[in-house]
């Protein structure tokens, strides 16, 4: 009984650290980032900057679509389409 009883509570310890540990990652990365962003605001071209990345994320974002969005032509309409072709500049 005492056995499962310590075991619970050196669970319940990891998960509180577990916690622990992200909390901190979570408060240093947006830290972090609150930092980067007071920098960008100091620059003389925040404009010409914002510009540039709204650019940069559309052209990510047309990636993206095309990516997973347009479906690939069927390989069995490929193929007759290239043997219609044959067939047209054979005469056939």
């Amino acid at each position: 009984m005492t056995r499962q009883a310590g075991r619970r509570d050196g669970l319940d310890e990891q998960a509180v650290l577990l916690v622990a540990g992200l909390a901190d990652l979570a408060v240093h990365t947006l830290g972090s980032a609150v930092g980067t962003l007071r920098g960008l605001l100091r620059r003389s071209d925040s404009a010409e900057l914002a510009a540039q990345a709204e650019n940069e994320l559309t052209a990510r974002g047309r990636l993206a679509l095309d990516r997973y969005a347009a479906v690939p032509p069927a390989h069995l309409e490929i193929l007759a389409r290239h043997a219609q072709s044959r067939k047209a500049a054979d005469g056939i």
